[in-house]
């Protein structure tokens, strides 16, 4: 397996190219997954001038007692559920933009998607209108070769680990060592 470490300039580089393709489109806030996703959501949150907030999905990282973190209001405003007004236009839907440094696999991407729809009309079909339209995916790192349900709307790099295994280190990772 190659190795290939992202300095702080790349990494800054990758998550400046992340906002410049945003176009006309502009979330109501940024989630920052646990904990590589933390660092580009809160840069792309201050680009944008936009709340930030925290969602725990650490699956590797994470202890099992403890286990992912479930927010049923980011699911309710993804949906549309706890803004909906009939005497407001609109389906009420917050425009969510969910950031991770690295869709390695598509595990936390496939989580988020299931736990928001399993606690908010799991039914609804309306749900297959949300991933990638009104809740878009960005992060500094895909792996083309992911399992992931939905594509990522943003991302600075591509990578195909199927054609070439490669492990990406960040510049956060092990920093005192360097």
């Amino acid at each position: 397996m190659m190795k290939h470490t992202l300095d702080f300039t790349e990494f800054k580089n990758n998550v400046s190219k992340i906002c410049r393709s945003f176009g006309n489109w502009r979330p109501d806030y940024v989630v920052g997954i646990t904990r590589g996703g933390l660092l580009p959501a809160v840069m792309i949150s201050h680009w944008l001038d936009v709340p930030m907030y925290a969602l725990g999905v650490s699956l590797r990282d994470n202890d099992s007692d403890i286990g992912p973190e479930s927010n049923l209001w980011m699911a309710e405003d993804a949906f549309g559920y706890s803004h909906h007004d009939p005497m407001i236009a609109g389906d009420g839907r917050k425009k969510i933009l969910i950031v991770d440094d690295i869709n390695d696999q598509g595990s936390t991407i496939n989580w988020i998607i299931n736990d928001w729809q399993s606690s908010c009309f799991p039914d609804d079909p309306r749900w297959q209108e949300i991933w990638n339209n009104n809740v878009k995916f960005a992060v500094v790192v895909d792996n083309l070769s992911s399992r992931a349900e939905v594509k990522m709307d943003f991302c600075g790099i591509e990578v195909n680990k199927a054609e070439n295994d490669v492990w990406i280190e960040f510049p956060y990772e092990e920093w005192w060592a360097k």
